[in-house]
């Protein structure tokens, strides 16, 4: 696989896991229902992503960031890129179960309503949601780590357009390359090296 591919591959990759880290943090993560004691009817109380861990869905909008700072850098600053995608993705997988944990839906159903302090039966229904959010932290860590491991050979966004070589060249100041414009010469060709 070429550079630019891996590059392409590792920016698809987070995209996809940031956008379904951030994405589905607004959807029913839980619902928290109430039955018997003084109430008649069975009161239900659904709760988000969002509102059970608002750190996944910041994490995943941090991530979509970081994708566009991957693009954006080269080296050693993309091997730092690198690494906090990583560490985003793995915190996303970790808050990600942790926001569905029984204690943890209760407490934040209580904090939202008065719900819970009734008397009687609570039960604590999970749905699938945070799977998602939780696959999506694994493929932003996966993109993370591709861009520690391989992201310094990559090209960066502005390489088409810079100087062969990494020698300094002679006249380089702001006007002698005003000048060599006037007399129709192209001030980057490496045969004005020698004026």
């Amino acid at each position: 696989m070429t550079s630019r591919r891996e590059l392409a591959a590792a920016a698809l990759l987070g995209a996809v896991g940031a956008g379904l880290a951030a994405g589905f943090t607004g959807r029913t993560w839980a619902t928290v229902t109430v039955r018997g004691g003084m109430n008649l009817m069975p009161s239900l109380q659904p709760l988000t992503g969002r509102s059970l861990s608002g750190g996944v869905a910041a994490l995943g909008l941090a991530g979509l960031a970081g994708i566009a700072a991957l693009l954006a850098t080269r080296g050693w600053a993309r091997t730092a890129v690198g690494v906090l995608l990583t560490g985003f993705g793995v915190l996303i997988a970790v808050l990600s179960p942790v926001a569905v944990r029984h204690a943890h839906v209760v407490s934040a159903a209580a904090n939202r309503t008065n719900l819970t302090r009734l008397t009687g039966d609570v039960t604590v229904q999970v749905n699938g949601w945070w799977i998602v959010a939780l696959a999506g932290g694994v493929l932003l860590a996966a993109a993370g780590l591709l861009t520690v491991v391989r992201g310094r050979r990559w090209p960066g966004m502005s390489a088409r357009y810079d100087r062969p070589g990494n020698a300094p060249r002679q006249g380089d100041d702001p006007a002698s390359l005003w000048k060599s414009l006037d007399r129709g010469d192209d001030p980057t060709s490496e045969d004005l090296q020698d004026r």
